[in-house]
């Protein structure tokens, strides 16, 4: 599932790739006494007998121009890809061409955000593929780099030149999309990466879901003064960094026992720090609370099967210890008083409008969440110093 990244026919838009190999959109409605629904808009099947494996939005990226279409980039268990176009007023979904991509199972189809007429896939044969929607029939390009299938593709949001990619292998891999003669950078992890999401406000920030790894985060900001982002300014880059033995590059590292991470991402929601003498509450004194009223974030007990009362509960560190220098911890607790009336705590904090200046915004929290195999768990997890 994914969001669009604009409103369409003025509702947030949700496409959704599912198992009976169709795509369809959900439209969010507000709904009495302010709660919100899903309703169905429309839906379309990719083929018949097969599984719609990925969707990507032509929108990752902030900035669409007024002229941009609006599409959809799907794959699908018979390695085929699928371009559909979104028919704003109803919305509706329309489809504009279908090729073979991949021999085995196409895992991941995704667009470049800065030039949505190209097109990445990863399959279960290992390649790694960029197309020309315009002229599908043959590959702009094929790299067998990944040693094993291709599972994650996401274009960077923030920077027009710069790919990640993901696999079986273990292998985190960062192109320049102007040479990709071969990787610009190489990071190995523990696990599968199955999914991976940029940052949505920090540039540098690589969120990967390394399924018997647990979750990685990868921050691009070397060290000794040179960052690998630094190299995408030089249009003849040619060297590829290999991050072996430290992995300078691994801010943090979170196995997570007896389960496979399969979802990720990060909260799109950031922050303004109130001033210091702003109450926390109406008519109550920041300095008095105590401690258990304070938004804190413990480590679960990563229990087979928890129930809300577990993670509520739970005040003992368990199994989740983060590896690297980062501090981790989960689940978000609320405070008791926002527990009557099912608020997450925002104490001397508030949330930011989307078009006020980033600048003001505090990163020092970082919300993601995980979502995990077996277990059947959701986390939602706050890291600080990455």
């Amino acid at each position: 599932m994914k969001w669009c990244h604009v409103p369409v026919a003025g509702h947030p838009l949700l496409g959704v790739a599912d198992a009976s190999g169709s795509i369809e959109l959900l439209r969010l409605l507000p709904s009495e006494q302010d709660t919100w629904t899903l309703q169905p808009c429309s839906r379309l099947a990719l083929e018949k007998q097969c599984l719609a494996l990925s969707l990507d939005w032509s929108t990752g990226k902030a900035g669409r121009a007024s002229d941009q279409p609006l599409k959809i980039i799907s794959s699908d268990s018979k390695g085929q890809l699928h371009l559909l176009k979104i028919l704003e007023a109803g919305p509706g979904l329309q489809a504009v061409v279908t090729w073979r991509a991949h021999q085995f199972e196409a895992w991941v189809a995704a667009f470049n955000y800065w030039q949505t007429e190209v097109v990445y896939s990863g399959g279960d044969d290992g390649l790694l593929k960029g197309w020309d929607t315009r002229m599908p029939d043959t590959a702009a390009f094929s790299s067998r780099r990944h040693s094993m299938g291709v599972c994650s593709i996401q274009s960077s949001p923030h920077r027009e030149n710069v790919l990640a990619t993901g696999s079986y292998d273990e292998h985190v891999l960062l192109w320049d999309t102007r040479s990709l003669r071969q990787p610009l950078a190489d990071v190995p992890v523990q696990g599968g990466v199955w999914r991976l999401k940029w940052h949505p406000f920090q540039r540098d920030l690589l969120l990967a879901a390394c399924m018997h790894g647990g979750f990685t985060i990868i921050n691009y900001q070397m060290a000794a003064g040179v960052t690998v982002m630094d190299c995408l300014l030089n249009t003849a880059f040619t060297v590829s960094h290999e991050f072996e033995g430290e992995q300078e590059a691994i801010s943090l590292s979170c196995p997570l026992p007896n389960s496979l991470v399969y979802g990720i991402d990060w909260s799109w929601l950031y922050f303004c720090r109130l001033p210091q003498t702003q109450p926390s509450f109406p008519g109550s004194d920041p300095e008095a609370r105590t401690a258990d009223q304070d938004p804190t974030l413990k480590v679960a007990d990563p229990s087979p099967a928890p129930s809300s009362e577990c993670l509520a509960d739970s005040d003992g560190v368990g199994g989740t210890t983060p590896q690297n220098g980062s501090k981790l911890e989960a689940p978000l607790q609320p405070s008791a008083e926002d527990k009557k009336d099912g608020r997450l705590p925002t104490t001397g904090i508030k949330i930011c409008d989307c078009d006020q200046d980033l600048e003001a915004a505090d990163f020092d929290i970082n919300l993601l969440a995980t979502c995990s195999f077996y277990n059947r768990v959701l986390h939602l997890w706050k890291c600080e110093n990455i």
